[in-house]
């Protein structure tokens, strides 16, 4: 992806924001020299992979196959210094806009419609060999039990307000219709490096080329810039 697209969808996403009345923290907005500035003070940020996080899984059609996300709070696993077992995203999905079919193996998480559109979500167990599973399935909407029909890709249709919680190995994607979708995820701690199974591969941080200097920094940023 070009740096400037990239630019040009997070201020596009910093608009959606505030039109939803979602307040990032001040270092959302902040400029690589700010970022510069503060360095020293802002290693949990970096660490942890805390901020902005944008994707095309290596597929090059962003419209197609993409998200914006905000990672807000996150644990880390490999570093008992950061103490925190949960994490939190925002995440911007546009209409007929795909996030792959994949599962995690350790994070369970809640998926919520924080606004706008109706969050479309697809689902389908996954058996002992990591395919996809002939068996009956079973999901919390909210609290609320729901049995999906076994064998075939099960849908649920999250209006505002609706959440659904998704367990390790269960494999889901996911897109928005009627309208643009803030969809928040409460987690156990997140690892976006090694804790995504796609089912058919793709890539998690999309390659970038630098055709102006970025305007926000990304969390695959970091080491480049901080």
């Amino acid at each position: 992806m070009k740096r400037s697209m990239i630019n040009a969808l997070i201020r596009d996403a910093q608009v959606f924001l505030e039109q939803m009345r979602f307040k990032l923290p001040p270092w959302g907005y902040w400029l690589l020299e700010d970022w510069n500035a503060k360095k020293s003070k802002v290693q949990e940020i970096v660490d942890n992979l805390l901020g902005w996080d944008l994707t095309d899984f290596g597929l090059g059609d962003f419209r197609r196959m993409g998200l914006v996300l905000f990672t807000l709070r996150n644990g880390n696993v490999g570093m008992p210094v950061y103490r925190k077992c949960y994490a939190e995203k925002i995440m911007i999905v546009d209409v007929n806009q795909e996030t792959p079919l994949h599962f995690h193996w350790n994070k369970m998480e809640d998926i919520i419609n924080r606004g706008g559109g109706t969050l479309v979500i697809e689902l389908y167990r996954s058996d002992e060999d990591e395919q996809l599973s002939r068996e009956p399935l079973t999901v919390k909407i909210d609290g609320i039990e729901k049995t999906l029909e076994a064998g075939c890709l099960a849908t649920i249709r999250l209006e505002p307000g609706e959440s659904i919680c998704l367990e390790p190995y269960l494999y889901h994607r996911f897109f928005a219709q009627g309208g643009k979708v803030l969809a928040g995820e409460v987690s156990s701690v997140n690892d976006d490096r090694a804790d995504n199974r796609f089912y058919v591969p793709v890539g998690r941080f999309p390659e970038i080329e630098e055709d102006e200097e970025p305007s926000c920094l990304l969390v695959n940023d970091y080491s480049k810039y901080l």
